[in-house]
């Protein structure tokens, strides 16, 4: 069976604080083929103080200098708007995720009974807060942008000690940077955060195309996430770093694609090419005319196509034997 790839559609707060957007970002993204559409869950006073500052790409992707409150304040999502959203969600071919980003958020999703929690690479090293989504014993996604591979060890170690599963644990290696310089992406780190840790892996994406995250696939990664917005240019602080419904739909046939081409470890002869064994691979022939006795030599024999006769992996057996009949040049022996 092929190993099928979760492809999650970072809506996040692309949805500019409004319902009608977040629907018709669910649509395309379900359209597009996303297994998950993500969102972010937070109270904008319970993570950030009244004068944190914005990151300096938020303040070229809003056009506005203001305080990180003021920016989360009008993008966060209602309890309503939650529950709106995932009952939408189940009329699509798609499911509801979400990233808490404080305690009340945690329990909130947990009341929503998803089956699965992300963790945004913020909160790695936040020990009370890991503790709190260990203990739900659920599915959990791991981003690791801005970490080391000792501060992912610590993090998994507190999610496990708390009561979730290991094997129920994927974590994507990430780079925070909106978007991401291609020198700093690091993908052979993914592979290394699953060798080192024993876990499945993945790829949180933050470049401008989706050649990376093809790569990735083809890498190994069990889990691709993508920031996914209706128009680049809307005003906001991700929308600059993510891609737009055609181009999310390339990216998964891409991957499904590369999926059913990875095929397994075994090298064999597929059924397509069988028929092209005989054409392509060679025989022994004459070369020239060889009378009835005459002794097969380097002279008279030679190999061409097409296959089906003796293989000339046989050609040191037949030099030096007998014809046993007369053969017309280009004939098989």
């Amino acid at each position: 069976m092929i190993p099928r790839t979760i492809i999650i559609a970072e809506i996040g707060v692309n949805h500019n604080g409004s319902l009608n957007i977040a629907k018709q970002l669910i649509d395309k993204a379900s359209e597009a083929g996303a297994d998950y559409v993500k969102f972010q869950t937070f109270n904008s006073k319970s993570i950030v103080t009244s004068s944190a500052k914005q990151a300096d790409y938020q303040i070229k992707n809003t056009g506005k200098e203001e305080s990180q409150f003021n920016m989360l304040k009008k993008l966060e999502l209602s309890e309503i708007m939650h529950l709106k959203l995932i009952n939408y969600v189940k009329k699509k071919k798609t499911k509801f995720l979400s990233s808490p980003f404080d305690l009340e958020s945690i329990e909130l999703l947990k009341n929503f009974g998803l089956e699965t929690i992300k963790i945004p690479s913020g909160e790695i090293t936040n020990l009370p807060y890991l503790k709190e989504i260990g203990k739900l014993n659920k599915k959990i996604i791991l981003s690791t942008g801005m970490s080391n591979i000792n501060e992912i060890r610590n993090a998994l170690n507190v999610l496990i000690k708390s009561g979730t599963k290991k094997k129920n644990i994927i974590v994507l290696h990430a780079n925070t940077q909106y978007p991401t310089p291609m020198e700093d992406v690091n993908l052979r780190a993914m592979v290394t955060i699953g060798k080192k840790l024993g876990v499945n892996f993945g790829y949180s994406d933050h470049t401008l195309g989706i050649e990376v995250d093809i790569a990735a696939v083809a890498m190994g990664a069990s889990c691709i996430e993508k920031h996914f917005t209706l128009d680049r240019n809307m005003k906001g602080p991700d929308h600059k770093a993510s891609i737009e419904p055609n181009q999310f739909k390339a990216m998964v046939t891409a991957i499904r694609n590369i999926e059913l081409a990875l095929g397994s470890s075994t090298k064999r002869i597929t059924e397509s090419e069988k028929q092209n064994i005989n054409i392509v691979r060679k025989s022994i022939v004459a070369k020239t005319k060889i009378k009835k006795g005459e002794i097969f030599t380097k002279k008279n024999l030679t190999a061409k196509r097409p296959g089906g006769g003796i293989s000339p992996m046989r050609w040191d057996s037949i030099i030096g034997k007998k014809a046993m009949k007369n053969y017309n040049e280009d004939e098989l022996i």
